[in-house]
């Protein structure tokens, strides 16, 4: 009898301190989900009106929220491209695009991903128009 109530102490003292430190099932919890990123990035931001293409630039900056969108560009406007099954991205996946003759990137630009780690086909990507966000301050500005 007194070995099981060290047993059941031990083990309570185990859990509390797991607890504490922070088990998987603990720091799920506080992972943010992609809309959560998202809507963090978008904080103070206006949406305007949906565009077909945007420019590529060599430097302009693309991220990659999982189960979410395709966030490109820095600075006062960002585009977020949310694909017809959002889902489907994963950041461990890299767009491998086939562009049409232009400078820009596309809602029908043929897209593919491969696995970052493998080089191996995961799927095929399908664009929709890209939403400009940009940001309060300089959206008010543009309509005075």
């Amino acid at each position: 009898m007194v070995r099981s109530s060290k047993f059941l102490a031990l083990a309570a003292a185990s859990l509390a301190g797991a607890a504490a430190l922070g088990t998987p099932a603990v720091m799920a919890k506080d992972k943010p989900t992609g809309e959560e990123k998202l809507e963090k990035m978008l904080e103070g931001r206006v949406a305007g009106e949906p565009v077909r293409c945007i420019r590529e630039k060599a430097n302009r900056r693309m991220r990659t929220i999982n189960d979410t969108a395709y966030v490109y560009g820095s600075g006062n406007t960002i585009y977020v491209q949310r694909t017809r099954r959002p889902e489907s991205i994963d950041d461990d996946d890299i767009l491998v695009i086939r562009k049409f003759g232009t400078s820009q990137l596309c809602r029908l630009d043929q897209i593919t991903t491969v696995d970052r780690f493998s080089g191996f086909f995961t799927g095929a990507v399908f664009f929709e128009d890209f939403v400009p966000y940009t940001r309060a301050d300089k959206a008010e500005n543009a309509d005075s």
